[in-house]
């Protein structure tokens, strides 16, 4: 009889520990998530996250938040003061990357 009981709760022990772990991995692949501290708005097909920074994702912010489908045209300037993340304006790095400046003045680099 002793065994019956173990047996009982031992399938919703594995059910909860998988709900966990599906709700830790869900987390992981969004937008924003962890120390950037979630998204804070679109900038035309990009992510803008709470810290001023861009996210990596290759997701459509304006497809998943039912904005403007249109790309918006991005600027490419040499004056590193007029790229500011959320602008839509973008400065190119020494190597080629295309990057914006955060509020606390780092570099956040878009993806290729």
């Amino acid at each position: 009889m002793g065994a019956l009981k173990c047996r009982g709760w031992m399938p919703l022990l594995v059910v909860a520990l998988s709900l966990l772990i599906s709700a830790d991995a869900w987390a992981g692949n969004t937008p924003c998530s962890g120390k950037k501290g979630g998204i804070d708005r679109c900038d035309g097909e990009l992510f803008l996250c709470n810290d001023g920074s861009i996210s990596a994702s290759k997701r459509s912010c304006s497809a998943r938040y039912g904005g403007s489908t249109a790309t918006r045209a991005n600027t490419l300037v040499q004056d590193a003061e007029g790229c500011a993340c959320g602008t839509g304006s973008f400065c190119t790095g020494p190597r080629g990357g295309v990057y914006c400046l955060t509020p606390a003045g780092n570099k956040s680099y878009k993806r290729k």
